[in-house]
């Protein structure tokens, strides 16, 4: 069937008015959309919520590992950065496979992977064991996080897309608002339980959600409109529809990375671009969730649970802000004033923290601010790099722009490890951070607006 023409169960549309036709696709499409934000996103975000959580809470684990194993600032932050290497690796391959094979199980197969692997983090005992199982962690996750904005293109068009992410990403915050006080309740629970350390039942007990929802992805996802039974005929022809013209717009703009050739998606400079802005917003947001118990601890709260609770609230700012200014940047279909302003709100919320280290109230607000800034770049982002990418572009490209961009993962935690060890002070390293988001907000306001407004 021609997607473009009527199905075949809606012959009376032909013989209705103009206006009545109208309205009834838009029932259709309303209908057809909701089918599909409920049957995907709260799993997807579920999933994120999970992933996000295997991956840093190392550094709350750090409040008692680092002391306990004699781990320093830059041992810990080198260990927490070498996820991203293997991430790297790995992710471009992990992408252009699950395009091939199917969101349903190659997801499934991310995830009880790195339940795995996570799970193993109870026998680290050296500085090299750390490494080598933090770099193995980022083996196994790789792909999850592009996978998920490349299944989203299949079933959103780009001018839908921003809030999707901006809400599935909410899992970030999620993660860190009930993380954080869960984590710190297990280390300061099950400390010294048959023979354990509380960091060590901490790995253990959240390694088991991501077993049990990768088994489960099994059965609730769908590799596509095609293939999803909960779709009637004329809403896959709704939606396939608007996924079709949303490509073709995409190809009109991105020329040469709208082919079918890997090295077509690596010779476009726009993708290198958008390679640069993503490093510069993922620096700003993982030395924050790595090194947040800490910087929360060194402002003065004792107690890994206060410290967790207290912690959650940057993250509950986070997640209230970045789905007002997701729905805000697909109802305007503007996308760079929309990464720019939250930019700065992470480059001014580092810099006060910095100057109000040992400051309670003062540091959760300055923090909170940064958190709302930088938790919103990262899904407001992509509403960039996939309003010129489709296709096999979309596949190769998002990757290459999240695992290059995901550099910064190693790049932070590494740097704030060793500004934090040189100086005995986190405060240069939130000046640097500050800086590192000015330069990002600036990238986004060189890119030109009828590349990504739509």
């Amino acid at each position: 069937m021609n997607p473009s023409q009527p199905a075949a169960s809606v012959p009376a549309l032909d013989s209705l008015g103009g206006n009545a036709r109208l309205d009834t696709e838009t029932h259709i499409e309303k209908r057809a959309y909701n089918k599909v934000f409920w049957r995907i996103m709260p799993f997807l975000m579920l999933c994120y919520v999970v992933a996000y959580l295997d991956r840093v809470n190392v550094g709350f684990a750090k409040l008692q590992m680092a002391q306990d194993l004699a781990f320093s600032e830059t041992v810990f932050g080198l260990g927490a950065g070498l996820f991203f290497i293997g991430y790297f690796l790995f992710e471009v391959p992990s992408n252009l496979l699950m395009h091939k094979i199917g969101a349903r199980i190659w997801i499934a197969r991310i995830m009880i992977t790195w339940g795995i692997v996570s799970a193993l983090f109870v026998f680290v005992k050296t500085p090299a064991t750390f490494y080598a199982m933090r770099f193995l962690l980022g083996l196994a996750e790789a792909g999850f996080y592009p996978g998920v904005i490349l299944y989203l293109t299949y079933w959103y068009p780009a001018n839908r897309r921003a809030k999707m992410i901006a809400l599935f990403m909410s899992g970030i915050p999620i993660a860190g608002m009930f993380g954080n006080p869960l984590s710190g309740w297990i280390m300061d629970a099950f400390n010294g339980s048959h023979g354990m350390r509380g960091w060590q039942w901490m790995f253990v007990l959240e390694a088991l959600p991501a077993l049990l929802i990768g088994v489960v992805t099994v059965f609730v996802l769908r590799d596509g409109i095609d293939k999803a039974p909960w779709l009637d005929a004329d809403e896959k022809r709704v939606l396939k529809r608007n996924i079709e013209e949303d490509q073709r717009h995409a190809g009109a703009a991105a020329g040469k990375a709208h082919g079918h050739s890997l090295g077509a998606v690596f010779s476009d400079r726009r993708v290198w671009w958008m390679c640069l802005i993503y490093f510069c917003f993922v620096t700003g947001q993982y030395a924050l969730t790595f090194w947040m118990p800490t910087l929360v601890k060194s402002s003065g709260v004792t107690g890994n649970l206060k410290i967790g609770l207290l912690s959650a609230i940057p993250f509950i700012c986070a997640v209230i802000v970045m789905n007002c200014l997701g729905h805000s940047a697909d109802a305007r279909r503007e996308r760079r004033w929309h990464l720019i302003v939250p930019a700065l709100m992470g480059a001014v919320g580092f810099a006060i923290a910095a100057s109000f280290t040992h400051n309670t109230v003062v540091a959760i607000a300055a923090l909170s601010l940064a958190a709302a800034g930088v938790l919103t770049c990262a899904p407001l982002f992509w509403s960039l790099p996939t309003a010129f990418l489709s296709g096999f572009a979309a596949a190769s490209g998002i990757a290459v722009v999240n695992s290059v961009g995901n550099l910064a993962g190693f790049v932070a935690p590494y740097m704030v490890g060793y500004l934090t060890d040189l100086t005995h002070s986190t405060q240069l390293s939130m000046y640097v951070l500050a800086a590192i988001l000015v330069v990002g907000a600036a990238l986004v306001w060189l890119t030109p607006a009828r590349l990504v407004n739509r």
